[in-house]
């Protein structure tokens, strides 16, 4: 079966065919630095983390950008608050948001521009738009018009005649039209600013990511993503903008991310429930937060709550221990189809089966709920073979290489990052009691450090058949909360409950 995304553009499913054969081209809107991540971030971000993951499954070559807003309105202001400058205080936070996404278990992307790295290419775009009858500049400020652009409204489906019989949004006696954008502001006191042909200034927020995609990955690009509440207006002033200024088609398709809500409720500073990746990691392993995310199809706007999680983190369980099973089971030879029994054989089928049905599920505008569905359903079919059935070391290895890969793409069994911080120099300091039982130089180590440490050793000890300290180094760290898996290409660990 092919894969089919739904594409926000046309509206409908379609069946990715890349700009290049074996590539694929991926922008996503990334975040405005000025405060920690949130669950809303990690919903949007993990998302396009399995998208990216599935296409590798696919064989495809992926690049992947991500841009970093380090100069907007909310940045300045939250600076100007504590005395310090607008890019000192984005760079800090830019830091910390990643590092909060790296910890929950998300891959980075490939590319993280700035904006402010990237400002000769929004003046050279946005010239470029002036140039061609699309834009104006008004006593240094210079603005897109939307009336100019014959398409605008094609992604969200706004029309521009019902927007002006609505509320018109607030705007200054400079623009042409209420709608009209600024693609480059002039100069403000306290602000950060760089030269232009139209004065001291700094671009617009939308002309960014125009600027940036067209530079990492050409135009046109496969994949335009982000979320939902992106698509009017960044995302149609995206698209004006490239469009006006190239003459050539942006993004071939759009991909939109589903709300999340909390308890129900849309997640909103005035209410007050707002949940930061860092708060919710001291309650939840990132893997059970993860797994929460997979079981919603990524268009779907899913509901954040407790109860929620702990169902995830009972499911996961089910998982875990079925791999866990294989894993004992499992032997290095090599699977001899012809001489299977006629039980090993349906066997065989299920495993196969369970491949094709995540395929098929994930090929299907990566339909994870039903993704999900597959996992389990080969969970409940292995444990009932494995019940009445003797194991057969070669076909458990089968079943659990393909257990991995798939889990890999759904975000499963990876090691935990462990902040090794103040907040976790108690673990630290266990670590490195387990350590010195088989090394000196513990001193000034991480916890990522002594942990690779520790599965040297116990990999040295599986070999020589020392199975007391290969036990004894996993009791260990299974006192403190860490848990050792052996998979296909090696040993990892993670932090499996909250410390």
């Amino acid at each position: 079966m092919t894969l089919e995304i739904y594409n926000t553009l046309t509206r409908k499913k379609e069946t990715f065919s890349p700009v290049e054969k074996g590539k694929v081209k991926m922008y996503v809107c990334g975040m405005t630095v000025y405060s920690d991540a949130h669950i809303g971030h990690a919903r949007t971000y993990f998302a396009f983390d399995v998208i990216r993951r599935y296409f590798e499954y696919k064989g495809f070559q992926v690049t992947y950008v991500q841009n970093i807003t380090d100069v907007d309105d909310k940045i300045i202001n939250a600076a100007n608050q504590e005395g310090i400058g607008a890019l000192e205080y984005s760079e800090r936070f830019a830091d910390r948001c990643l590092g909060d996404l790296d910890r929950l278990g998300i891959r980075r992307a490939d590319i993280y521009p700035k904006a402010s790295e990237t400002i000769p290419e929004m003046i050279e775009m946005s010239q470029k738009i002036v140039d061609n009858g699309y834009g104006y500049e008004v006593d240094g400020d210079v603005y897109f018009s939307v009336e100019k652009f014959k398409d605008y409204g094609k992604l969200s489906g706004q029309k521009l005649d019902e927007l002006k019989v609505g509320s018109c949004p607030l705007t200054g006696e400079k623009k042409h039209n209420p709608f009209d954008f600024a693609l480059w502001k002039v100069a403000k006191p306290g602000e950060p600013s760089w030269n232009s042909p139209w004065g001291k200034g700094r671009p617009g927020w939308h002309i960014e990511c125009s600027a940036m995609s067209k530079k990492y990955l050409g135009l046109p690009f496969d994949i335009h993503g982000g979320g939902m509440d992106l698509r009017f207006p960044h995302h149609e002033n995206e698209i004006a903008q490239a469009e006006a200024a190239d003459g050539v088609g942006f993004a071939n398709y759009w991909m939109h991310i589903g709300l999340l809500t909390v308890d129900r409720e849309k997640m909103s500073k005035s209410i007050g429930n707002i949940v930061n990746i860092k708060d919710l990691l001291k309650r939840w392993d990132a893997e059970v937060v993860r797994f929460f995310f997979a079981q919603a199809h990524y268009r779907s706007p899913p509901d954040f709550s407790e109860n929620a999680l702990m169902n995830a983190k009972k499911g996961l369980t089910r998982i875990h221990r079925l791999k866990e099973k294989l894993e004992a089971l499992s032997d290095d030879k090599n699977l001899d189809e012809d001489n299977l029994t006629v039980e090993e054989k349906e066997c065989l089928k299920i495993v196969d089966g369970f491949k094709e049905d995540f395929e098929s599920a994930m090929d299907d505008d990566i339909n994870t709920p039903l993704a999900v569905s597959a996992v389990f359903e080969f969970v409940n079919k292995s444990n009932k073979y494995l019940e009445v059935n003797n194991a057969n070391g070669s076909l458990c290895k089968y079943a659990l290489d393909v257990l991995t890969d798939i889990g890999n793409v759904l975000t499963l069994f990876q090691p935990s990052i462990v902040d090794s911080g103040s907040d976790n120099s108690n673990l630290l300091e266990k670590v490195q009691r387990i350590v010195s039982k088989y090394e000196n130089d513990v001193e000034g180590k991480s916890i990522e450090e002594l942990m690779d440490i520790l599965l040297q050793v116990r990999e040295k000890a599986r070999k020589d058949k020392d199975w007391n300290t290969s036990d004894s180094i996993r009791n260990d760290l299974g006192e403190i909360g860490f848990e050792i898996q052996d998979t296909s290409s090696g040993p990892v660990w993670r932090k499996n409950k909250a410390l």
